[in-house]
């Protein structure tokens, strides 16, 4: 029989309907259930080189999980990250937060800001579904009193609470200057810093802020230069703080430099080169390689994804944390993942992971470092 322009349209669709058919049979037929979990961070921007360190953190233990095998109430689970990019921007936050709804996650890692974490947990929080930051650390995050929002480290009251004391009692400072980065981080942190300076007997002489764009300080500091301070402590991230190193001694300012876990990252020493020697920073956790799995996570980690930023090992800890709980519930129903989170109670590559009423990680060590010869060293850890 001749070949028609109609035998030819009918015999496409028979093939077409057949493809269709076998992809549904494969689906149907196969015993496997994949379980989506979005992981939401800066991927591009000035923080990007900070967000892919949480995503890749948290893919390797979905990696890992899903090479071992995971089963739920009898039925094998491939687990599936779905990574997001925030841009570090709060409105962007709420759109990546609403589409991973949409696409039917079961859990969110992230955000990596306390800046896009705050809004997107209202949409995670309205449709139950469990939300844990690897570093998200502002207070509000977990005083909104949602039951959906955890984190895996010590939080901004913890760490400004050590960082204050350390810079009147450790570094001798009795005149302070203050910057910060507008940013839900950024000012909770120097907030909480300056309560405590003030406490340990310290003087604030300056409060200044600027925001998490921003490359050029040298208004701020020459005003901050008039007022004579021993040291400058700025709530911020390193993109900021790297120019702000170098613009200080640049303009004379003897004064030392004193930052949180938003410096305390090789991107910090990258960005102030020489001008880095002797900031002080602190990130919330003990040193990697004083973590009870961190030697064996640093060699894992590095070998697959290069350097390790900051926060990858409290990634990683996330996602197990999160899988426990589902293995606790014999299930991925969000509603019973986030029955079974309060009873964590996980040793991770961190340390030992349990959460309080509000979804804070109990304890929470902190660590000052010092660049010394181009490199952060461990300076003393709080617990």
């Amino acid at each position: 029989m001749p070949v028609t322009r109609r035998t030819l349209i009918v015999s496409s669709l028979l093939a077409a309907g057949l493809l269709v058919g076998c992809g549904k049979k494969t689906e149907t037929d196969s015993d496997t259930l994949v379980v989506k979990i979005g992981s939401v961070a800066p991927l591009t921007g000035p923080q990007a080189h900070i967000g892919k360190d949480n995503e890749n953190g948290a893919r390797m233990a979905v990696d890992e999980i899903n090479a071992q095998g995971l089963e739920l109430g009898g039925k094998k689970i491939q687990l599936m990250l779905i990574g997001e990019d925030d841009q570090a921007d709060p409105k962007t936050a709420t759109i990546v937060a609403q589409k991973l709804v949409d696409q039917g996650v079961q859990a969110v890692i992230g955000h990596l800001n306390s800046g896009t974490t705050i809004p997107a947990s209202k949409y995670y929080h309205d449709a139950g579904i469990p939300q844990i930051s690897p570093s998200a650390t502002a207070i509000a995050y977990t005083a909104q009193g949602y039951k959906t929002a955890y984190r895996v480290m010590a939080n901004d009251e913890q760490q400004g609470r050590v960082l204050g004391q350390y810079a009147v009692t450790g570094m001798g400072a009795k005149r302070i200057a203050v910057i910060d980065d507008r940013t839900a981080y950024g000012q909770g942190l120097a907030d909480e810093f300056e309560k405590a300076a003030k406490a340990a007997g310290g003087e604030i002489v300056a409060r200044e802020f600027t925001h998490d764009r921003a490359t050029d300080f040298t208004a701020i500091l020459t005003s901050i230069k008039g007022k004579n301070p021993d040291l400058l402590f700025f709530g911020g991230m390193d993109p900021q703080g790297g120019p702000m190193a170098q613009q200080m001694k640049r303009l004379g300012l003897s004064a030392g430099l004193l930052g949180g876990d938003g410096l305390q990252n090789v991107n910090f020493i990258k960005l102030a080169g020489t001008d880095a020697e002797g900031v002080t920073a602190s990130s919330p956790g003990l040193p990697l390689e004083a973590m009870p799995g961190g030697p064996d996570f640093k060699a894992k980690f590095e070998a697959k994804y290069g350097v390790i930023q900051v926060y990858a090992p409290y990634a990683y800890d996330a996602v197990h944390v999160l899988v426990a709980a589902m293995k606790r519930a014999g299930s991925s129903d969000p509603a019973k993942v986030l029955a079974e989170l309060p009873n964590t109670d996980h040793q991770g590559v961190t340390g030992q992971l349990k959460f309080d009423q509000k979804g804070d990680t109990q304890g929470g060590a902190v660590t000052l470092y010092r660049v010394k010869d181009g490199q952060w060293t461990v300076l003393e850890t709080v617990q």
